[in-house]
């Protein structure tokens, strides 16, 4: 591909756009993670990423992906044989099963549509038809990336609750986390997981479990096999800004750049933003005629946004002429919507502008590609996204 003048659109909904000031956070000179000044920034890091998970409990920092963080969650709390609930919402809640079943987990994997979250009523049934208690943890996928579709994390609460059952709760927050309001300790939820990539505007490198009391009361008689994932090894050195292996040290430089930037924006203010983000894509999409993949509007996600295609028509055909033509990458479909849908990022470092330029290169791009659909799209953003400003 020819050069293309410009910044490069990256809507993909994640790895997101990291903004300058956490790129030129990243780049100070490495320090001795042995010594005082980087004890100084890992307790101040440690304090604040439980502020964005909105708890007081442990966050547990791995340099790792998500995909680490999953397993970190898995093996510190259950042990061989195990029965676990789990719920096929998408291509990611897939992959955690996979690897639950890979570590020896018996899966009740509930199956799924992909338009749908996780519906309350179903864990409450699973739940109350467990009179033994044989199910060890419930296990959800916040927002799933693959679909659009956001679980309702506070009614799975009460549905736990509601059959009075001791099973752990579990939850992914990879692309949620500082982009759709979640609160670990008010949802009581018993280990949450989560990545750097996505809303907290940082490159890959950084897992999380936040975990709370019982999770870790859990962890002391699980006996799945672990070593580097081991909570217990953590909790002593984390107390004195410290980790028992080498740190990412300049991404934890970076992260404490984006706590600062999304604390000094107000995380109600950031996840307003990501509301209104959002909403103004729904409606472009609307207008265009084509069809939003989740189904439920309780259930749309404030962080992506995935699109169907028309019949017969090639998803990423459409990616490929929008990236050639306008230099922006648009997410792809995913496992059983492979090529049947394009993913609209729209979460992290991102504004109004930002927005409009992304929906501006789609909608040329749907004619372009001689994709059936309405003209106008874009203008139903604007007069949205004009209305919000007006009003507020």
């Amino acid at each position: 591909m020819m050069f293309q003048s410009g910044r490069h659109f990256l809507q993909i909904p994640g790895p997101t756009n990291v903004p300058d000031p956490i790129l030129r956070a990243m780049s100070r000179p490495t320090v001795d993670h042995r010594g005082s000044e980087f004890s100084e920034l890992a307790i101040d890091v440690l304090a604040g990423i439980r502020r964005i998970f909105q708890t007081t409990g442990p966050v547990i920092i791995y340099p790792s992906s998500g995909t680490g963080a999953w397993e970190a969650a898995l093996v510190n709390t259950l042990s061989p044989g195990d029965k676990v609930l789990m719920f096929e919402t998408g291509h990611f809640a897939t992959l955690w099963k996979q690897k639950a079943v890979r570590l020896g987990l018996d899966v009740d994997f509930v199956p799924g549509d992909w338009r749908h979250g996780v519906n309350p009523e179903v864990v409450a049934d699973k739940l109350a038809a467990d009179k033994s208690s044989q199910i060890k943890s419930v296990m959800v996928v916040h927002n799933e990336t693959s679909t659009g579709v956001t679980s309702r994390i506070p009614e799975i609460r009460k549905a736990i609750d509601a059959a009075d059952h001791p099973a752990l709760f579990m939850v992914d927050t990879i692309s949620s986390l500082a982009s759709i309001d979640y609160c670990h300790d008010e949802w009581r939820v018993d280990v949450t997981v989560g990545c750097s990539q996505k809303g907290l505007m940082l490159p890959p490198g950084l897992g999380f479990n936040t975990i709370s009391e019982k999770a870790i009361e859990a962890s002391r008689t699980a006996t799945l096999p672990r070593s580097y994932w081991r909570w217990d090894g953590m909790f002593e050195p984390n107390k004195k800004g410290f980790f028992p292996s080498t740190p990412a040290t300049n991404l934890l430089y970076g992260l404490q750049e984006a706590i600062r930037m999304l604390e000094a924006e107000g995380l109600q203010n950031v996840f307003a933003r990501h509301d209104r983000h959002a909403e103004a894509t729904r409606r472009t999409v609307r207008a265009w005629g084509l069809e939003i993949l989740c189904a439920d509007p309780n259930e749309y996600s404030s962080s992506l946004t995935a699109v169907m295609m028309p019949e017969g028509f090639s998803a990423n055909a459409l990616r490929q002429v929008i990236l050639e033509n306008f230099n922006m990458s648009l997410g792809n479909g995913l496992g059983k919507v492979a090529d049947k849908v394009f993913r609209i990022g729209h979460l992290g470092d991102f504004n109004d502008l930002m927005l409009a330029g992304t929906l501006c290169g789609v909608e040329m791009g749907l004619s372009l590609a001689k994709i059936p659909h309405q003209k106008g799209g874009i203008t139903a953003a604007l007069d949205y996204l004009e209305k919000i400003r007006k009003e507020a």
